[in-house]
Parts: C-alpha cells; structure tokens; sequence
C-alpha cells in the first residue's frame, strides 16, 4: 500500500476518505484489511459472504425502519393518565410555529434517510449478489447513499432516548413498544452494516462488470 505510484496506474489509485492520502489499491487476502498509514481509517476489507451479509442486512434494516415508525414506540403513565406514541408521533409533536422545522429534520433525519439509504444499497448490492449486471444508475445511487450516511442519525437518536428515558423513568411509569425493540435491533443492525460494508469492493464490482 505504501509503493511508488506510476502515471499509469492511476486507474488503481485509492483515496483515504478521511485524510485524503492516496494509494495503490490491491486487494488483501481474505479475513485481512488495508488500513491508512496516516489516520488508521480501514480502506479495504475482504470477508468471506460479505455482499450477502449486508444485503441481508439492508434489507431487514428496511423491514425495521417501516415497522419501527407505525407501531407503538413508548407507554409513558403517571398518576393514572397514560399516553402511548410511535415514533412518527414523537417526530410530528411539533406541528405549527418555528419547532416544525424541528418536525420535519427529526422525520427525515431518523426515518426518511436512513430508509432512502438503505433502500439505495439495495438497489445496488443486490444485482451484484446475483451475478447480474449492475442497475441502471448505480453508481449515481452508491454515491448518494454514501453521501446520506452522515445525515442517516440512527445511532444518534437512540443514544438520546437512552438519556431521555433515564432522566423520565423517576417521573413515570415506563413501557416499551414493540417499535423500541425494533428501533434497538434496528440501531445494531445498521452498526454491522457498515462495518461490513466494503465501499472499494462494491466500486471495483460496478467498475468490471460494466
């Protein structure tokens, strides 16, 4: 990773998303991974069945994503008077005034992106897991679905219900959904995901196949 770079292997040069530093791409043997000098970011990482993997991940995290908005997210009760919301209710609280900004980003940024990103991952992963030329525009769609993986706030919004919920639990009586254990599951899933998720592979497989 660290030789000479030539003018004619341009075609094989790889670029550290993070540092910008530039190497010569080669794949390293199974179960092994290409890692940055610089900043240590793993720029290469080759497992055994993982496309599958995360296509089969991609599309329970598409699965959850849907389920987790509709059903119930949260029972909280106190001095008899209870209140039951899903997750689209906590996004749309706000429905009027400036806090419907508020609404809004919350909806897009826990439900609509994360679900837009996984649904492009799909779309093209999925061909290439079954030996098929790419989709149309896939390389258009891996591109925005990696530029919507910043924006796509899972992690985010379940570190601040775990906050939330231990700051209210001295306040009320708390019952979790089925969408709370979906959204759990769904946060997990999506940490696997991406650690398996090989962008230079999936690259590489678009680039030789069209």
């Amino acid at each position: 990773m660290t030789q000479t770079i030539g003018p004619d292997d341009l075609a094989q040069l790889i670029a550290c998303p993070n540092c910008d530093e530039l190497y010569q791409a080669r794949l390293p043997d199974e179960g092994e991974r290409a890692v940055c000098h610089r900043c240590h970011t793993v720029l290469i990482q080759t497992r055994e069945t993982a496309g599958r993997r995360v296509l089969a991940l991609s599309i329970a995290v598409m699965i959850l994503v849907i389920a987790a908005a509709f059903f119930p997210f949260l029972e909280i009760s106190a001095a008899g008077i209870g209140n039951r919301v899903s997750l689209l209710d906590v996004a749309t609280s706000f429905r009027s005034g400036t806090l419907v900004l508020v609404s809004v980003a919350s909806v897009m940024l826990i439900v609509l992106v994360p679900l837009i990103r996984t649904v492009l991952l799909i779309y093209v992963i999925g061909p290439i897991e079954l030996h098929r030329p790419p989709a149309r525009y896939a390389k258009r769609a891996f591109h925005l679905a990696q530029e919507l993986k910043p924006w796509a706030m899972t992690e985010v919004f379940s570190i601040g219900c775990a906050v939330a919920l231990v700051k209210v639990s001295d306040l009320a009586r708390l019952h979790f959904g089925p969408a709370f254990w979906m959204f759990a599951a769904l946060s997990i899933f999506v940490l696997i995901n991406d650690r398996y998720l090989c962008t230079w592979s999936i690259w590489n497989a678009i680039e030789d196949t069209q």
